[in-house]
């Protein structure tokens, strides 16, 4: 049969109930258009505190961590050797958080293809004192364009520029840090290491990341600077921040570079295991209420087209009076059915981006995110094609059981009346 006929016939039983079937229109409509909606915001909210946290840090760190000694005294004993004890007494000791042939190593990470860059770092605390305040922090020395060209900490800086770090004796400070110690731009900062080495350094700019945590404690210095303040020469460098093309091969890589270079690692995934739990369980509930939002719109289309079977069961029986098989009254069926879907899954997409953009114009001002002026929203085209998808998927589905119940109708016992 004339697809074309069945597809005419499938439009005029539409418009014999027109209401009805708007209505189920519009419950995929409101399914796509929150589907992508709830999507795309959480997808954005994860962006942000992607950007916030995970995309700030490296994702693979060498460094030298102190640990206890591997070969206790009774473990080296022969009588011992097999045997399960728990009597330790060397302590650990200090290697030295430096790491050795540091420049050495980082010359061969930069010619790794499968490395994007790397920054040196120097991680040391300190006590910050104004006056007769004291407080403990923790001052960064970093390699200024480096760090900027991987992680992008000019973001942050809500007073100076990044540049400013490459003067001598200068310093960033947090936010927290600042409204602790009634500090501002220009002002001088004294600093004791833990060495007891004393300096003054010079602020340059204010860092605020919306995190109190590290905005309370965290500085930036040049790595000339946190070289003088430790009193150390220009090789000393405590961390080196790797940035990987593709992040999946993190955990290999660390162990790879781990064995090879004779230090300490840690990936991204460990140092932010809990952000990703939380952004994987934000993902799967908003896909999950958007799924659920396509079902129970695809039930709407169910049982509008199992009432419309059922009162267009003599309109049926002439159809297969007249020559229309089975088949064709179910195609028929699954035409209504998918124009359903179609209609309601263009609008939903159009609505599903006009309600996006409506959120991310709602302002979103808070103390703690300088930088966020609105409600974060991704606009990621592949939410777009889930939802039409989904949508054609279950409108499909809804209109496939009625359409085959149909397809099955014995026109000789509805005109019997039977």
């Amino acid at each position: 049969m004339d697809s074309k006929l069945l597809f005419n016939i499938a439009f005029h039983l539409l418009r014999a109930r027109l209401k009805q079937s708007i209505v189920a229109a519009v419950g995929v409509t409101f399914g796509i258009a929150m589907f992508i909606a709830l999507v795309s915001f959480m997808h954005g909210l994860n962006n942000l505190l992607d950007g916030l946290m995970l995309n700030r840090t490296p994702h693979v760190r060498l460094y030298n961590e102190i640990k206890p000694s591997e070969n206790q005294p009774i473990s080296l004993a022969a009588e011992y050797k097999n045997s399960v004890n728990f009597v330790n007494s060397v302590k650990p000791k200090d290697r030295g958080k430096a790491i050795y042939n540091s420049k050495v190593i980082i010359n061969f990470l930069k010619k790794d293809p499968r490395i994007i860059d790397v920054a040196p770092k120097i991680t040391t605390p300190v006590f910050f004192n104004s006056g007769t305040i004291e407080i403990s922090g923790v001052i960064n020395g970093i390699d200024v364009l480096a760090e900027e060209k991987l992680f992008a900490i000019s973001d942050y800086i809500i007073e100076g520029k990044i540049a400013d770090l490459n003067q001598n004796n200068s310093i960033i400070i947090g936010k927290g840090l600042a409204d602790k110690m009634l500090l501002v731009v220009g002002d001088i900062l004294k600093i004791t290491t833990s060495k007891g080495n004393l300096a003054s350094l010079k602020i340059v700019g204010i860092t605020q990341v919306g995190i109190a945590e590290i905005d309370d404690v965290m500085s930036y210095s040049s790595l000339d600077t946190a070289q003088k303040l430790l009193g150390e020469p220009t090789n000393y460098i405590t961390d080196i921040q790797i940035k990987l093309y593709d992040i999946t091969t993190a955990p290999v890589l660390t162990k790879e570079f781990s064995t090879k270079f004779d230090v300490d690692a840690i990936d991204y995934q460990t140092t932010n295991s809990q952000f990703e739990t939380g952004s994987t369980v934000r993902s799967i509930i908003s896909y999950s209420v958007g799924i659920v939002l396509l079902i129970v719109a695809g039930f709407g289309i169910y049982n509008i087209l199992n009432m419309m079977i059922f009162e267009k069961m003599d309109s049926i029986a002439i159809l297969k009076a007249t020559g229309f098989s089975g088949d064709d009254v179910k195609w028929i069926f699954l035409f209504l059915s998918m124009i359903i879907g179609i209609t309601g899954g263009v609008f939903g997409l159009l609505f599903g981006f006009i309600f996006s953009y409506i959120i991310d114009l709602i302002p979103f001002e808070t103390s703690a995110l300088p930088t966020i002026t609105t409600y974060p929203i991704d606009y990621s085209i592949i939410y777009y094609v889930i939802g039409i998808i989904f949508a054609l998927v279950t409108t499909f589905v809804a209109g496939l059981l009625p359409a085959l119940k149909a397809s099955k109708v014995d026109p000789v016992e509805i005109i019997r009346g039977k």
